[in-house]
C-alpha cells in the first residue's frame, strides 16, 4: 500500500530541513573549507523558515506519531533501554527492577499542557522545535523543590534570553509547564534514568500543592484550568 502523499511530502520537508538548519551551524573555520554548494546561503535560510513555517502542531503529531499522554500533553516513547538494574540494585524508592533508561518525544498546546506530576527518576527536558513565526513558542516551567522553594524555567531556543535548550528535573520534582509567547505549540523530549516504569508516575494533588506554594499557586491553577484533552486509560507515561 502506497503511503499518502501528504505524510511522505511532510517527512520530506522535515528532513530537508534538518539538512539545511545542519549546513547553517557550519562554524566559520567549517563553512571556509565546504563545498560552496553546502554553504548556508540567505536564500537556504529563507527556505528552512519556509519548510518550518509549514508544519502544524496536527502535521508533527501525525508524523512523529504522538499520542494523548496522561501527563504530558501528547507522547511517543522512543527508547527503553533492555539492560536492567535487578531489583534491590537501587537505592529507594526503587525496590522493583528498572530499565537503564528512558526517552521520549512530548509536544504542549494550549490545551494539552505538562500536568503538575512527578516521577521518581531524574529527567533532562530537551528542546526540540517550536511554532517559528511566535519565537519557537517556549514553555514555562515550573519546579516544585522538596524544601518548600519553587522555581521558574523558561525552555526555549532564546539562549541570548536567558531560555535553556535542556533543563534537569530531579527525582520526585512535581512539575507543571505550559506554553507562553503566542501559544502555538512546543516540541520537546525527555530522557530518564533509570528508566521509567507506570508506577514511577504520580499526579499531584493540586489544592495541596497550591497550598504548600502559594508563590506560584495562581500558575498551577492556571495551567490546570487549561487542560482540554483527555488521554485513554492508561496513558500515563511521562
Amino acid at each position: 500500500m502506497k503511503k499518502a502523499p501528504s505524510r511522505a511530502i511532510g517527512r520530506r520537508r522535515v528532513l530537508e530541513a534538518a539538512v539545511l538548519l545542519g549546513a547553517a551551524a557550519l562554524t566559520p573555520a567549517r563553512a571556509a573549507n565546504a563545498p560552496t554548494s553546502r554553504k548556508a546561503t540567505p536564500a537556504a535560510k529563507t527556505r528552512v523558515a519556509a519548510m518550518s513555517n509549514d508544519l502544524s502542531a496536527d502535521e508533527i503529531r501525525t508524523l512523529l506519531q504522538l499520542e494523548p499522554n496522561a501527563t504530558c500533553g501528547f507522547v511517543r516513547v522512543t527508547f527503553v533501554s533492555k539492560q536492567s538494574i535487578a531489583a534491590g540494585g537501587l537505592p529507594p524508592p526503587f525496590a522493583e527492577e528498572r530499565p537503564l533508561g528512558s526517552a521520549l518525544y512530548f509536544m504542549v498546546t494550549p490545551v494539552a499542557p505538562v500536568r503538575l506530576h512527578r516521577i521518581r527518576n531524574d529527567q533532562l527536558y530537551h528542546y526540540y522545535l517550536g511554532d517559528p513565526n511566535y519565537l519557537g513558542d517556549p514553555i514555562e516551567l515550573f519546579l516544585l523543590h522538596a524544601d518548600g522553594r519553587s522555581e521558574r524555567v523558561i525552555v526555549g531556543p532564546d539562549l541570548r534570553g536567558g531560555q535553556r535548550v535542556q533543563q534537569l528535573i530531579p527525582g520526585n520534582t512535581f512539575h507543571t509547564a505550559r506554553l507562553i509567547g503566542r501559544r502555538r505549540w512546543f516540541l520537546g523530549a525527555s530522557t530518564e534514568w533509570p528508566g521509567v516504569v507506570p508506577a514511577d508516575v504520580e499526579i499531584g494533588d493540586l489544592d495541596e500543592l497550591a497550598a504548600k506554594y502559594p508563590a506560584v499557586a495562581a500558575d498551577l491553577l492556571a495551567i490546570a484550568a487549561s487542560v482540554r484533552h483527555v488521554a485513554p486509560a492508561g496513558a500515563d507515561r511521562g
